[in-house]
């Protein structure tokens, strides 16, 4: 979750009307979504072909069995090679890719993994949870944040399974807890960083973890980020990890840092990269003056785990891209990216976070046998429409190296939408699938994804409707900045996507939010 205290003045004016507090968080049941696949057909303009749609009701805030859930939710998930596991902010559950059916029969509270083996620093209701498939050794990775601003402790807890297959009489969860607060620091008040929006992605040498660093006595304001190695070898055998090695950046920490939420490369593929190739980080690179930015910032980390005092995490090295104004973008407020209308904001005045101030979850690599033969992909929300805080495109960027730029573009159609909140993979043949949000004061919040090839094919971008939400959040602002977009390993076409939308308005106290899950192939991959 990403939190927006510095605009907390701002936040309980647009939702004044509503009788709620800014910093009101209730709980509420949920259950398991258990809905039939639901295709839909479209034809593409691009490729002059279909593209079958099929969608199916993931975890919504009416499931029963978890006890509790916030009235804000991250949604995220990904795809493995006999099921798709999703996880919200409280819970999970895994379903079979061919028959969408919930493999647990009641859904499984997200401290699960670590209450079964023991593990206190990880028990507990927590946020910012990340659901990741390592495709290069078919097994399952989920990752939470555990800790309380009231002690200032906190723990970064990961648990990997040993079986890529949910149903397995012989599945078990390899957990580990890592205590946060050193690596983390403190400000001049003596008070430990607030960790927030941590990001986990894989690659062969280690997990790559990074972390948000927010000033608890300044508002929340990102004042840096952690970026952490942890012990893949050691953790995919059960055994214990090696320490994990940190890096934080910028050196000096106190001011707004305007590169903030670092995203790690995530193999895509079951192709790993060339041995030795370093891990890549990538940053959007807020204006420091104006409203417009024309860079993004890369780092790269060496791990050598004979050696840490040899281990190196280099950057940022600034890249230029085609000027863009972040989505929502408030120079007089930088941390304030809310401005996403709903048909009820004219009697609300209630609106949505773009975070538009960040590049989105994943940065997604790929190896291709051809040149160009490594690629990197990421998105962004960015500003389309003209005057300030108009409406909002989706941005995305196609790297062959880190920094080095192959192309970019935009998806912004003709209509008066905002779309925010992307999520973006690729699959084998070089079809680049994004999956977003799209609201206005016509539309209410739904979700939506668009497709191009970057290989040879069609470079125009095609978009689809994957459902189409009826009612509005009324009572938040936060959006969902964890919705994922991953490509199926067995077969490397198949995208799977999950996201939020309302079908009940969501007002005063209330819980309504519902989580859609949908997988597609794009014409050409087979």
């Amino acid at each position: 979750m990403k939190l927006r205290p510095v605009a907390e003045s701002v936040i309980k004016t647009r939702i004044a009307k509503t009788g709620i507090a800014a910093t009101s968080l209730r709980l509420s049941a949920i259950r398991i979504g258990l809905g039939l696949a639901l295709p839909l057909l479209l034809l593409s303009g691009s490729l002059n072909s279909q593209v079958t749609v099929h969608s199916f009701e993931g975890i919504d805030a009416a499931t029963p069995g978890s006890g509790a859930t916030l009235r804000v939710v991250d949604p995220n998930g990904a795809v493995g090679t006999k099921q798709y596991l999703e996880w919200i902010d409280t819970a999970y559950q895994a379903y079979d890719k061919t028959t969408s059916k919930a493999v647990y029969s009641s859904l499984m509270a997200g401290d699960t993994p670590w209450v079964e083996n023991g593990m206190p620093n990880c028990v507990g209701t927590a946020g910012n949870g990340v659901a990741l498939f390592d495709r290069l050794a078919s097994r399952w990775i989920m990752a939470v944040r555990q800790g309380s601003t009231s002690t200032g402790t906190y723990y970064y807890c990961i648990a990997v399974s040993n079986t890529d297959d949910f149903t397995s009489a012989m599945f078990k969860w390899f957990t580990y807890a890592q205590f946060l607060d050193n690596a983390l620091g403190t400000n001049s008040h003596g008070h430990t960083y607030f960790p927030d929006y941590p990001k986990i992605a894989s690659w062969p040498d280690a997990y790559y973890v990074t972390i948000d660093l927010e000033d608890p006595d300044n508002g929340y304001q990102e004042v840096g980020v952690l970026a952490c190695a942890f012990d893949r070898a050691n953790m995919l055998k059960g055994t214990t990890m090696r320490n994990p090695q940190c890096f934080r950046t910028p050196s000096t920490l106190g001011a707004l840092f305007l590169g903030h939420s670092l995203l790690p490369a995530d193999v895509e593929g079951t192709v790993g990269p060339p041995a030795g190739t370093k891990e890549a980080f990538v940053s959007i690179e807020n204006p420091s003056s104006g409203n417009s930015s024309t860079k993004l910032n890369f780092w790269q980390f060496h791990v050598d785990w004979t050696t840490p005092t040899n281990s190196t995490f280099t950057g940022p090295t600034a890249t230029t891209v085609t000027s863009y104004i972040p989505g929502c973008y408030n120079t007089s407020n930088p941390t304030n990216t809310v401005c996403v209308p709903e048909p009820s904001t004219s009697s609300t005045n209630n609106f949505i976070d773009s975070l538009g101030d960040r590049l989105m979850h994943r940065f997604a690599y790929r190896r291709f046998p051809t040149a160009p033969a490594q690629t990197y992909l990421v998105s962004q929300a960015v500003q389309a429409g003209t005057g300030s805080l108009t409406k909002t495109a989706i941005r995305w960027y196609e790297f062959s190296a880190p920094g080095t730029t192959i192309t970019s573009g935009t998806i912004n159609p003709s209509d008066t939408y905002f779309r925010f909140v992307p999520s973006i993979a690729q699959d084998k043949v070089g079809n680049l699938a994004v999956g977003y949000s799209v609201s206005g004061t016509t539309l209410s919040p739904s979700i939506r994804a668009s497709y191009l090839n970057l290989r040879g094919g069609s470079t125009t971008p095609t978009e689809f409707k994957i459902i189409t939400g009826t009612a509005d959040e009324e009572n938040a602002y936060h959006w969902g900045g964890y919705n994922s977009m991953t490509v199926d390993p067995v077969d490397d076409c198949t995208f799977w996507y999950v996201n939020e939308y309302f079908t009940t308005p969501q007002i005063g106290t209330g819980v309504t939010w519902r989580t859609r899950i949908s997988n597609f192939k794009i014409p050409g991959c087979s």
